[in-house]
């Protein structure tokens, strides 16, 4: 973050997308352990296949909590990684219109899709709560650009 900006408001992608690559571990790890009972030499390959099963879903756990939508005074993004650190990120100021989209499965589950300006960003949790922050700063926002300027 820039020293000037403040944080508004913090979330992180809705579990929802977990399921798919723990799906896919599952269905491994029950490969592997099918596997694994088959007795040997398949039990080798079937205690490989759990490994690697086990190692997917932490895998996915671990890039889910380390993902943040954050918004601040100034922008909105999104921030991925621990020690390689990547961010998308747009400009409140250059932001005209904010869409929300969410299927009948997100709005049961409480997830959705934010576009705002170029930035798109899916099954976030709470999408109208962030939402509703985001409208707080761009008001904010604008009714400070229309005060008058002092100088000391």
């Amino acid at each position: 973050m820039i020293a000037e900006e403040r944080l508004r408001f913090e979330t992180r992608r809705h579990g929802i997308v977990l399921v798919r690559p723990l799906g896919h571990a599952l269905a491994v790890a029950a490969l592997g352990a099918v596997g694994f009972l088959g007795g040997w030499p398949i039990s080798l390959a079937g205690a490989c296949l759990l490994a690697f099963a086990a190692a997917a879903a932490v895998a996915a756990v671990w890039r889910w909590d380390r993902t943040h939508v954050v918004l601040t005074s100034d922008r909105l993004l999104v921030v991925r990684g621990v020690l390689g650190r990547e961010q998308a990120a747009v400009s409140l100021a250059r932001v005209a219109v904010v869409e929300v989209e969410q299927s009948l499965l997100g709005r049961l589950l409480g997830y959705g899709t934010i576009v705002v300006g170029d930035l798109e960003i899916d099954c976030v949790a709470q999408p109208r709560r962030l939402v509703t922050r985001l409208d707080r700063v761009l008001s904010a926002s604008a009714a400070g650009a229309l005060l008058p300027h002092r100088t000391p």
